[in-house]
């Protein structure tokens, strides 16, 4: 379950990072992503990678602004500091992963008490 609530607040995040541009936007960039790289919005959490190379393919460098707008979105929703190291690159897909490794063992943690 905590996974799946993790995934919902990702959803939730990228939704509102994209609205940013416009609602019309948003509609744009999923219906893209799910054409060209076969990945509906439902399945975005489980294909970072994908998702991530449809938002530079459509954006070129400026995706790495919609990838910080879903990384603060994201935080807000979870509200827990990550573990990580500082020597580590803070790159985009390894922030998801391990936001939901640190949102999946906070919620186990919380659940044991």
């Amino acid at each position: 379950m905590t996974e799946q609530d993790f995934e919902k607040l990702l959803l939730e995040a990228i939704d509102e990072a994209l609205a940013t541009l416009g609602e019309s936007a948003k509609q744009s960039i999923y219906f893209h992503i799910q054409k060209e790289f076969k990945v509906p919005r439902n399945q975005i959490p489980s294909r970072m990678e994908s998702f991530k190379a449809g938002l530079e393919k459509i954006f070129g460098i400026g995706a790495q602004y919609l990838e910080l707008m879903i990384m603060r979105k994201l935080y807000e929703k979870t509200g827990k500091p990550l573990k990580w190291s500082q020597k580590q690159e803070f790159a985009f897909v390894e922030y998801i992963n391990a936001a939901k490794k640190t949102f999946v063992r906070n919620k186990v943690e919380v659940a044991r008490t």
